[in-house]
């Protein structure tokens, strides 16, 4: 069976509630900077998936590449994502102490570090 792609709407969500309350913005001042609906947001705190152009407008907006909140498996169910890393680089990225070179080094040692508690867990749980 081919791997179907498809949104980790909690990682996302978790993501912008970080840099949304580190730059003290309401959840309608977020969706105004967004250019998306509040209802958009209200929607994803319930597991609804945003459409393209309010996925892209969150991401731009987050400075996040798109694939961060990409999830892939073989029979189409959502992988289970540590929402950490999703949740963290807003916060670092706001930062003035840590260089854009500092957040990516970070995020690499972060999202190892996650990849390789999840492996743990597999296989013990195999």
């Amino acid at each position: 069976m081919s791997e179907s792609p498809t949104v980790d709407v909690q990682a996302l969500h978790g993501a912008l509630d970080a840099a949304r309350i580190e730059k003290g913005l309401s959840w309608r001042q977020l969706a105004k900077d967004l250019g998306v609906s509040a209802s958009t947001i209200s929607r994803m705190a319930n597991g609804l998936k945003p459409d393209v152009t309010a996925f892209a407008a969150m991401t731009t907006w987050l400075r996040m590449p798109a694939e961060t909140f990409y999830v892939t498996t073989r029979d189409g169910s959502v992988r289970e994502e540590p929402e950490l890393v999703a949740s963290l680089v807003p916060l670092l990225r706001a930062r003035s102490d840590l260089s854009g070179d500092d957040v990516a080094y970070l995020e690499e040692v972060i999202s190892a570090a996650a990849r390789r508690f999840r492996a743990e867990r597999e296989s013990r749980s195999h």
